[in-house]
């Protein structure tokens, strides 16, 4: 049966459009093609129309009518927002945490004590599927109510061959289960495990000869990321990894510069990333390596507040035509938040982007940043109907309510999936 859905009377239709083939830089991500008083056609998952109110009445007349009518009178309407790089599948907490980095211990010398990454291992190594299920199921619901219909989901808290596809598994049945879309990516290289402290590179021979292997044949990720700093993989490190990934089908993915200025951002470009990801330390060399790749920056500014750091140099890689992008980060250490919205603030407020360049930092170019810029990010005809209304007269009011979820309704596939701020 067909299912035609019609938003009308929205305040502003912020389309983002004209860029699917490639994401946009500089100055194109300004422009959000926005239509004033407009209206959205889906039918069957896809939007259909996409125009002023007098035009979409009159499109969705011609085809019969529409099965939901959405009055959007007041509110904006967006593309349904991607988050390029969340740690979702995991379990417990890292609260105690906080506590220790407000008395001046570094994410260095929380990791020696065996906090960071490695509790979270521990944690996630002795839990079964079904549990690892139930606590991501959660906090993809939350990202649902937050506007996020698709994201991307790391593994990289197992550091066995074994846990490390029980993470990508779980992954695997969030994205057939729940709305939201999730897009899989390998990160066997988080961190060195404890087992292997005093061998680094018997670690990174498992990943590459025993780990990938088994990613591939069971078709768990897309892509293939590498912690590459300093007291955790080298370059050299990273990219043998990221190499081999390659040689399997999966597309460099690089966590980069975070702590230390680390060279990340360049061996980002040497392998040819789709993105490099935290750049708080980037250097200036490696951002110019970065734009000429067309390698797409994923900036976390929640990360940086919450460890009390600097964030990344928005400004300048905008500057230097690098591909912006954003996310929240999602994870039990250093970001654990959902709430994209207030990442987009953040991305204003401490980075001095401006609202429109966190819109399309949000949407289409965080698409590219997971390979989907021909399916998602922007609202064209053709395009899947991921879309979101937000109770808001502009999309400058988004940014300037900070920490105020101002989602109304979400639309997947063209289904209301978040009616009312709740879902459905």
């Amino acid at each position: 049966m067909e299912q035609r859905t019609y938003i009308k009377n929205a305040a502003q239709v912020i389309t983002v459009g004209g860029a699917s083939d490639a994401p946009k830089r500089g100055a194109e991500m300004e422009d959000l093609r926005i239509i004033e008083q407009g209206g959205v056609v889906c039918e069957n998952g896809r939007i259909r129309f996409v125009g002023p109110d007098a035009e979409a009445e009159a499109f969705v007349r011609s085809l019969g009518g529409a099965d939901t009518v959405i009055d959007a009178a007041g509110k904006i309407v967006t593309p349904g927002l991607v988050d390029p790089h969340t740690h979702l599948v995991f379990a417990g907490s890292r609260e105690r945490e906080l506590e220790m980095r407000l008395q001046g211990a570094t994410y260095l010398e929380i990791l020696k004590q065996g906090g960071g990454i490695l509790y979270s291992t521990a944690q996630t190594r002795a839990a079964t599927e079904e549990e690892l299920l139930q606590e991501s199921w959660k906090r993809l619901n939350r990202f649902l109510q937050h506007g996020v219909t698709t994201v991307e989901a790391k593994s990289g808290y197992g550091l066995t061959v074994e846990d490390e596809l029980k993470q990508l598994r779980v992954a695997r049945q969030l994205h057939e289960r729940h709305p939201v879309d999730v897009v899989s990516t390998f990160m066997g290289a988080h961190a060195v495990p404890q087992e292997y402290k005093h061998d680094p590179d018997e670690y990174v021979r498992i990943v590459i000869e025993e780990m990938l292997p088994r990613v591939a044949a069971e078709k768990l990720a897309e892509f293939c990321d590498v912690f590459c700093e300093q007291g955790v993989f080298t370059v050299e490190q990273s990219e043998r990894i990221l190499e081999a990934g390659k040689q399997w089908g999966l597309i460099p993915k690089i966590h980069a510069d975070e702590i230390v200025s680390f060279g990340g951002a360049e061996l980002a470009a040497k392998v040819g990333a789709i993105s490099a990801d935290h750049l708080l330390k980037a250097s200036d060399e490696g951002m110019r390596a970065m734009a000429q790749a067309g390698v797409i920056a994923v900036l976390l500014p929640a990360t940086a507040l919450f460890l009390m750091e600097q964030p990344a140099r928005a400004r300048a890689l905008i500057e230097a035509g690098v591909p912006v992008a954003l996310s929240t980060d999602r994870n039990p250490g250093s970001s654990p938040t959902e709430s994209l919205p207030l990442v987009m603030n953040l991305a204003c407020l401490t980075m001095k982007m401006t609202p429109a360049e966190v819109i399309t930092a949000s949407t289409i170019n965080a698409a590219h940043a997971i390979g989907r810029g021909r399916e998602i990010g922007s609202i064209e005809p053709g395009k899947k109907a991921d879309l979101v209304v937000f109770d808001a007269p502009n999309y400058v009011y988004l940014q300037y309510n900070f920490g105020v979820n101002l989602v109304d309704t979400v639309l997947k596939d063209g289904r209301v999936v978040v009616k009312e701020g709740r879902i459905v």
